[in-house]
């Protein structure tokens, strides 16, 4: 299946947006990014940002006529920041500088990533700090607006002076080049505009690298990743829950002055969501007087587990709004002091390190999801069938869905190894440290996408073990997560193929339908 496949067919035909997202100086959220991504929000420049950028562009055009030498309107680029550039030949630049850079390799973008690039890039430059045309950022807006989504290559990107590579593939279509995607068909960059009637535009001084310098890409699909973490946050929670009643655990470890006494705030919200969720048990009130001291760590610290975890991914998405709210090019215009500054904010360190850190941060969700996984379904330390199915042997249940699950565990190890600490200098040494950040956002979407799958198998299993308490009804929570699963996913009274049910079950964690039943149940979870 070709990358983007399914969204493509969700975009295919005449392009509704269903809101419009306006772009001021500040105030976006990952919520918004959501939507224009994945709800087809169109986005609209706010009027302060178009007299912001009109203000720049005219100093900009005030310092070339009075021949000051200015990087990369005047000058060439990197490591040729010393070779002058005659006048005549600062359009000629502006073009070549999206062609060379534009050395991308690998799979494309999907197209929901490739819509949260766009609408960052334009978020950037329409703060007014890069000395863009208004009509070159309108256009770029208005592309995005269209549905006419640019052929991105996922990598090639180091992180410093932005998102070089990525980004000159973005805006060949501006110029006519490259190659997009519209209404579902890929095709050249000029039929691409020709369709939606546009010419290619001629980029003046300092258009071109305004275009590529920035940290969008790294923040599109982080931000995304963020924001998917944030949910699968509190689906852990619901996982941890439901396991909990059908493995006869304790609502002991949920209790509030337990976590008075340690005050982290996302342990607290774990235990809070995970006591709520099972408020009304009969389940849990059965066995309140059995002889069990404790509960195994998988129950008992999951709100110190869960809550690490949220704090690490609350600290991630704090990073990535200022990102999108932030000025990331070189050089940056100041029009309030008609001064221009040279410095360093394409550099994706920040980023780039917040995204290690959500990748561990993930990557333990779904650790502690496993091991639930392997409680439910072996006999010896739960006290339910074999692998949660009738007639063992004849039938393996979900003995393999555990195996698929410590593959993933054991992948989102890997890919947690940091890829902020690493250095290669490019630009003949004049750019000698940079991030890697991009390849930190990439692993990053992996891992999220690999916990998703994890957490399904837990709940999953959860629901098949709740089959079996048929007299008595557990939690709130656990209840209408339990029947939105079951409107989706038959309970397993023989072996059948398992992928089908564990994509469905990833597409109700995805889409939020799971949280938004258990959330009608027991309130907006923290």
């Amino acid at each position: 299946m070709p990358p983007g496949h399914r969204l493509r067919q969700a975009f295919k035909g005449d392009f509704h947006p269903m809101k419009q997202i306006v772009i001021g100086m500040d105030g976006m959220t990952l919520e918004d990014l959501v939507a224009i991504a994945r709800e087809g929000a169109s986005i609209r420049l706010a009027e302060e940002c178009r007299e912001r950028v009109c203000r720049s562009r005219a100093l900009v055009e005030k310092w070339l006529r009075e021949g000051r030498i200015i990087y990369g309107m005047t000058t060439g680029f990197g490591a040729l920041s010393d070779v002058i550039i005659p006048a005549e030949e600062t359009r000629l630049l502006q073009q070549n500088v999206l062609m060379s850079h534009a050395a991308g390799l690998g799979p494309l973008l999907d197209e929901e990533t490739v819509r949260a690039v766009m609408a960052l890039r334009v978020k950037d430059l329409a703060r007014g700090n890069s000395g863009i045309r208004v009509e070159t950022l309108e256009r770029l807006a208005e592309l995005l607006n269209r549905g006419v989504l640019p052929a991105v290559p996922e990598k090639g990107s180091v992180g410093a002076s932005g998102d070089l590579a990525p980004l000159a593939h973005l805006s060949l279509i501006l110029i006519g080049l490259g190659e997009a995607f519209f209404q579902g068909v890929r095709m050249a960059g000029a039929e691409a505009l020709k369709r939606c009637g546009f010419d290619p535009l001629q980029l003046e001084a300092g258009e071109g690298l305004a275009l590529v310098n920035g940290t969008q890409m790294t923040t599109a699909m982080g931000g995304l990743a963020a924001y998917d973490a944030g949910q699968l946050a509190k689906t852990a929670d619901v996982a941890a829950a439901m396991s909990l009643e059908v493995l006869l655990g304790s609502r002991t470890e949920f209790d509030p002055r337990i976590h008075r006494l340690r005050p982290h705030p996302g342990q607290a919200a774990a235990a809070e969501n995970m006591g709520r969720i099972i408020r009304g048990s009969e389940i849990v009130s059965s066995h309140k007087d059995c002889r069990r001291i404790q509960d195994a760590y998988t129950l008992r610290c999951s709100p110190q587990v869960h809550g690490a975890s949220r704090d690490a991914i609350g600290y991630a998405r704090r990073v990535l709004e200022t990102e999108m709210n932030s000025s990331t090019n070189n050089p940056l215009i100041l029009p309030e002091s008609e001064e221009f500054l040279l410095g360093g904010n394409f550099h994706g360190q920040p980023v780039g390190l917040a995204l290690d850190f959500l990748c561990m941060a993930v990557s333990e969700l779904a650790n502690i999801s496993e091991r639930r996984i392997e409680r439910l379904v072996n006999p010896q330390l739960s006290g339910l069938p074999a692998f949660l199915v009738s007639e063992g042997g004849l039938n393996s249940g979900y003995m393999i869905a555990q195996y698929t699950a410590a593959a993933l565990v054991s992948e989102n190890k890997v890919l947690s190894h940091p890829a902020s600490v690493d250095s290669i200098p490019t630009s003949a040494n004049k750019e000698d440290h940079v991030p890697m950040s991009p390849i930190a956002a990439r692993k990053c979407r992996e891992v999220v996408k690999n916990a998703q799958y994890v957490l399904a198998i837990e709940l999953i299993c959860g629901a098949q073990a709740l089959d079996l308490f048929t007299n008595l009804k557990p939690g709130d929570g656990t209840l209408a997560a339990y029947k939105r699963i079951r409107d989706s996913i038959s309970h397993l009274e023989s072996d059948r193929i398992l992928s089908t049910d564990i994509e469905t079950m990833v597409g109700l964690i995805h889409s939020g339908t799971l949280l938004c039943e258990v959330e009608s149940a027991v309130g907006e979870l923290l």
